[in-house]
């Protein structure tokens, strides 16, 4: 689960400004709607993959359903933050919107877990479109002292998702069935995509070019996104297999093709975390990464170790999303603290979230403490989110905010892909041979703590652009 964020304002400056003009009303409100959806399905989905790999045989895929959405998002991530600067945001918008339709109706109607996974594939692909529009749009239509508060007010529209789409996706997968959890989204992305599209109207390119150099540098960095992608989807396929020569030959070309074309997409010194924007970078994708280490994986153990119903399943992860919200207001009411200094301490309270989450392995531990325990971990994620959002759109200068909003989002979606990919391998391990799915998931609780704490490090060199 990956959102945006910033720092809120002291009270005394937000009462002395203006109100907004309706059309950037209904603009705040457009985006946050599509933030929502995105984070109402993702949460949804969840929640219900456990039960479609029962019903479907899909053990081994289990991560490879959740990594092709965000291996998906890489590439509409960079499409859309490019096209959007050039062509404006509305068609870019509408686009999105389109395929991630597409791809709930091709989920729906599987018969099979790959089919279920080209379905996710199309959600990320149509998903990955609204967070560069979002962060471009925020730039460019809001006040700048309106800025920071419009970054709570995007990363708010997860936290409403993550309390009810558990819910969702728990009660309609046990009275509906699965497929109604990817059926019934599709009349919201609808009427998210008639609101939203309306005061997206007025605004144009940030960049408009018809240099055919430019036009050629686009489509270049597009394919380099689509190699990276490529290059991240090889190792998480090759990591599946039982086969040693392919496990270990597409896993080393997988990762160099990725750190390759990654390298080309992103700013230089990225692997050092470089003091500024690369260690900003960095920390969102090893936050993401943590991030999705437990939460991917809590559902799984709760309906495979505990026999949970799958709304419980759900509700195991509620917590962490009420926390993420109290970590916001947290860093919010301290504006006196660096950066860096918050990013750490987010990383230091999400290890101790995923080391708390631990003991679900075992049997006859309570889901109440797993509930607990990781909303310890969205405290973390909640105070290391603020200072990242802020510190990384202040490197976008103007006409590349959708490019620049596409590079956050591309490491989250990175994050995210690499983690889920990497547990799901664990997994898919654990369903072919002997071993255990208790230590294979405590495996990736480990993964996760050890991600945290590289975080912790790397959170040094977090600094904002000078003004």
């Amino acid at each position: 689960m990956t959102g945006l964020a910033g720092s809120v304002p002291p009270a005394a400056t937000a009462a002395a400004r203006p109100p907004l003009e309706p059309g950037l009303r209904l603009l705040a409100v457009g985006l946050v709607l599509g933030v929502t959806l995105v984070a109402f399905e993702t949460t949804a989905v969840i929640t219900a993959l456990p039960t479609i790999t029962d019903e479907l045989g899909g053990d081994s895929l289990y991560g490879v359903a959740l990594a092709a959405y965000t291996l998906a998002n890489m590439l509409s991530i960079v499409a859309a933050g490019r096209l959007a600067d050039r062509k404006g945001p509305l068609p870019v918008f509408l686009g999105s919107v389109t395929v991630f339709v597409i791809g709930l109706l091709v989920a729906s109607v599987a018969p099979s877990m790959p089919i279920v996974v080209l379905g996710r594939t199309l959600q990320g692909a149509g998903g990955g479109g609204f967070g560069p529009i979002a962060y471009q749009l925020v730039k460019r239509a809001f006040p700048a002292e309106r800025q920071p508060t419009m970054y709570v007010w995007l990363s708010a529209g997860w936290v409403l998702p993550s309390l009810v789409g558990p819910a969702f996706g728990g009660l309609v997968t046990d009275h509906l069935g699965w497929r109604w959890v990817f059926a019934g989204i599709v009349p919201l992305a609808i009427a998210v995509g008639a609101i939203t599209s309306r005061p997206m109207r007025r605004f144009g390119p940030s960049s408009p070019t018809d240099d055919p150099a430019e036009l050629a540098a686009d489509r270049r960095r597009i394919a380099i996104a689509a190699g990276a992608a490529g290059g991240v989807a090889l190792l998480v396929v090759s990591l599946r297999s039982a086969i040693w020569v392919v496990l270990i030959g597409g896993s080393v070309i997988g990762t160099v093709i990725a750190v390759r074309m990654l390298s080309r997409l992103l700013p230089r010194g990225l692997l050092a975390a470089r003091r500024g924007q690369p260690a900003v970078l960095v920390c969102r994708l090893l936050a993401t990464s943590t991030f999705m280490g437990v939460d991917g994986f809590v559902p799984l153990a709760a309906d495979r170790i505990h026999r949970a119903s799958p709304m419980v399943q759900g509700f195991t992860i509620i917590g962490a999303a009420l926390t993420w919200t109290g970590g916001q207001a947290l860093v919010a009411r301290r504006p006196d603290v660096r950066p860096h200094r918050a990013v750490m301490l987010g990383f230091g309270i999400l290890a101790l979230g995923a080391v708390l989450s631990a003991p679900v392995l075992w049997e006859g531990w309570p889901l109440w403490a797993t509930f607990l325990g990781w909303a310890v971990g969205g405290v973390g994620m909640g105070v290391l989110f603020n200072p990242t959002t802020v510190a990384a759109m202040s490197y976008a200068a103007d006409g590349s905010e959708g490019d620049t909003g596409g590079q956050l989002q591309l490491v989250d979606s990175l994050g995210f892909s690499l983690m889920g990919g990497i547990g799901g391998a664990i997994i898919a391990v654990a369903d072919r041979t002997t071993f255990d799915l208790a230590p294979a998931i405590g495996l990736c609780f480990l993964l996760a703590v050890a991600t945290a704490l590289v975080g912790v490090v790397a959170a040094r060199g977090v600094l904002a652009a000078p003004d």
